[in-house]
């Protein structure tokens, strides 16, 4: 009788669209998982302009970053299910969603290790200038030294450094657990953690108390109305002199201008940034002509273990939803 029950269920998933799919498969995964379910469609991109033909027909759709707002939303009566390939869901009108009996779903905690990797990928570039050197190898200058040792830009030790952490869910636990092992101090931010209280690996401060006292700052909170442009004129001007600032949560979690007036003035130290504010970037970004300003192309989630995790999670998601026990919502 259960093995009915969920065949009937089944069965009313007729097509499932999959509107931008392309980063998440790249050339060396695939959507097969997801045929049982029902008929699927795989798009690499989706344009505006395509959308509701796209998912017109559809009961279930993935996206990444296509919007689905009120706009899309109420032309698509089949719609019952959207999800999410992604942790953050700005691209969704959740009330709405909600309103129209739209079960919403995101990804948790399948990037976690790649984007801390990413994090410290972006510390020890800045302070090694491992890039930098290699070239200049490269470049014959090594060959050219009167020395036996080239050194080209001030070597940072980062043992004795603080570490402050904006978020403090998977992601930015991780990033403190990577940070003690390099001796470094931790503080971190988290609205569910009470200031002046601590765990084994971080000291939780007030934000203001985390500008002012982080050599490094590392921003892996979600973007909303309360840390949208968090890094700012005003915020800048609490921190230290030369401080770090390494951005793998969201764009707009900087004001870009502002960082990048820092960045030339020596203000802000150096900056790692794996995500800007519209992607892909406009030419007049300021970020992109910034000094000692490190961009990586929104790629620390895209290690191809990650994405796997990220398919096997949607897979999950779906199965959860057409069996009437629906996880991960982020709409309820």
């Amino acid at each position: 009788f259960e093995y009915l029950t969920v065949k009937i269920k089944i069965m009313k998933i007729k097509k499932i669209a999959v509107l931008d799919g392309y980063t998440t498969v790249l050339n060396n995964l695939n959507w097969d998982s997801l045929n049982q379910f029902g008929d699927v469609v795989a798009y690499d991109r989706t344009p505006k302009e395509k959308i509701i033909e796209r998912a017109i027909d559809a009961q279930a759709v993935l996206t990444n970053k296509v919007p689905f707002f009120k706009e899309q939303i109420e032309q698509l009566s089949n719609l019952k299910y959207i999800g999410v390939l992604a942790t953050g869901y700005n691209n969704v009108d959740l009330d709405f969603a909600r309103e129209r009996g739209i079960v919403v779903t995101n990804i948790p905690a399948y990037g976690t290790d790649s984007v801390a990797q990413t994090v410290f990928a972006h510390i020890l570039n800045i302070a090694n200038s491992v890039e930098l050197h290699s070239q200049a190898v490269h470049n014959g200058e090594w060959t050219k030294s009167p020395d036996p040792c080239l050194c080209l830009t001030p070597i940072v030790e980062l043992s004795g450094k603080t570490l402050g952490i904006i978020g403090y869910g998977a992601i930015g636990k991780k990033i403190a657990v990577l940070a003690k092992s390099f001796g470094m101090n931790v503080v971190a931010y988290s609205p569910s953690r009470i200031v002046g209280t601590s765990d084994e690996i971080s000291e939780f401060k007030s934000v203001d108390d985390i500008f002012k006292c982080s050599d490094i700052l590392s921003l892996n909170c979600p973007l909303n109305s309360s840390t949208d442009k968090i890094i700012n004129n005003d915020t800048i001007n609490l921190m230290k002199n030369g401080v770090w600032i390494i951005n793998t949560g969201r764009g707009g979690l900087i004001d870009e201008l502002a960082l990048a007036e820092a960045l030339k003035s020596g203000k802000v130290g150096a900056a790692g940034v794996d995500v800007l504010s519209a992607e892909p970037p406009s030419v007049e970004n300021p970020l992109l002509n910034a000094p000692n300003c490190h961009i990586t192309s929104h790629n620390a989630w895209m290690s191809k273990e990650a994405r796997q995790r990220l398919i096997n999670i949607a897979v999950e998601n779906l199965k959860a939803f057409i069996d009437d026990k629906p996880i991960n919502v982020v709409n309820k």
